[in-house]
């Protein structure tokens, strides 16, 4: 039976953990000091920049108040732009406990780090003392992305991931996919996917605005190691990329920090709105997982080919290998073989049927290889965007 902890705003979490919060990169020591002796417990999220940014505050104002977040701690070093405040403030209305340590006011780093770990004891002592309730599927805000990808992960685990999701949309849990810097030249198979023609429109629009940033940087979302592990070109990484989406009518598009507004299948646009300020629009694997984290993400599937080790903090990672070879040397780290379909040892239904129950048991309270690992890996940089409209979320 899947287990949640309940939330004041409705939600469910699967995990009830302590987020430590560090407001500039000048606190991240101390934060990841306070957590150390109970990171099982207790994980580390944060903003490096020194320097405000409305993305920043909303993914942060998301993540302290994401469904498996308990308690927040936040550290700050007090002169960063970082409003903490504001974030104090919307933490507090959520039902959370909530404390700031200000690093210049509190007489340094081990004073810091002393008070931050008192509180954060006291309050893993309160959340082991919570009882999980009852949940169902339909709860379950469930998001995936694919990296190290190599010439396997389209044929292997992305379809099979995709087939996972529409078993989980057909169960009313909302599936958010992404990477659509990745998806150029498949915006017209989406569109046909959409459930209003305004929709598809949008979804055009999306992969049409991702593929002027990408010119504009004058480069693509195409690695040397997708080049070694056997992918040719832009195109075929799309079509491998595209296959994680599976075939359900497609809801509608959400932005980091919007919250699905209901079960189906939704499309996250990565890419930030306006010129290009910021560079390459995610810098690492778990640069996406924490913009799905702050939608709303439970957990998220990870498709990979070549290998990957990174877990995520807060969040549970399901990792799906897609090479029968890399699974073979980095077993330890993967939940689900779906290098097995190239060997012809099994289908994609049966893999599909794998991880949809993989994702039953971490909701369940299982582990994943990942969290058993203690890895908690977390980035968030700078971006911008601009509300949605209308067609993005067709009623």
């Amino acid at each position: 039976m899947l287990k949640g902890y309940p939330r004041a705003d409705g939600r469910k979490g699967i995990r009830n953990i302590v987020a430590v919060a560090y407001l500039v990169e000048c606190a991240h020591h101390v934060a990841r000091e306070i957590v150390a002796p109970t990171r099982e417990d207790a994980h580390v999220i944060g903003f490096p920049g020194c320097f405000p940014n409305p993305y920043a505050q909303k993914m942060m104002e998301r993540l302290c108040t994401h469904p498996n977040v308990g308690a927040v701690l936040l550290v700050s070093l007090g002169c960063e732009s970082f409003n903490r405040r504001q974030l104090e403030d919307v933490v507090r209305a959520s039902g959370r406990p909530v404390e700031t340590l200000v690093i210049q006011q509190n007489g340094g780093t081990r004073t810091t780090i002393a008070k931050g770990r008192a509180f954060v004891a006291e309050c893993i002592a309160a959340l082991a003392g919570e009882e999980p309730v009852p949940m169902d599927v339909s709860e379950l805000v469930v998001g995936t992305v694919c990296g190290g990808s190599d010439g396997t992960s389209g044929i292997t685990g992305n379809p099979a991931a995709g087939l996972a999701f529409d078993k989980l949309v057909a169960a009313g849990a909302a599936c958010i996919f992404e990477e659509t810097g990745e998806l150029i030249g498949c915006e017209e198979i989406m569109a046909s996917r959409a459930a209003t023609p305004a929709l598809a429109d949008a979804l055009r629009e999306t992969v049409a605005k991702a593929a002027r940033y990408y010119d504009t940087l004058g480069l693509g979302s195409f690695a040397a190691g997708n080049a070694d592990g056997g992918l040719t070109t832009i195109e075929e990484k799309s079509l491998g990329a595209y296959m994680k989406s599976g075939q359900s009518q497609i809801s509608g598009i959400i932005k980091p920090g919007d919250l699905p507004p209901r079960g189906g299948l939704y499309l996250m646009d990565v890419v930030p709105d306006g010129e290009v300020r910021f560079g390459f629009p995610n810098i690492s694997d778990n640069a996406e997982i924490v913009e799905m984290m702050a939608s709303g993400a439970h957990l998220t599937l990870f498709v990979t080919g070549r290998g990957s080790v990174v877990g995520s903090a807060l969040a549970p990672v399901l990792k799906i290998a897609a090479n029968p070879h890399m699974y073979a040397n980095l077993s330890e780290d993967m939940d689900v073989n779906a290098g097995r379909i190239l060997n012809g040892d099994t289908g994609l239904e049966e893999v599909a049927d794998e991880i949809y129950a993989g994702v039953l048991a971490l909701a369940s309270g299982e582990k994943s290889k990942s969290e058993d690992l203690g890895h908690t890996e977390f980035i968030l940089t700078y971006k911008t965007f601009e509300p949605l409209g209308p067609a993005c979320l067709p009623a």
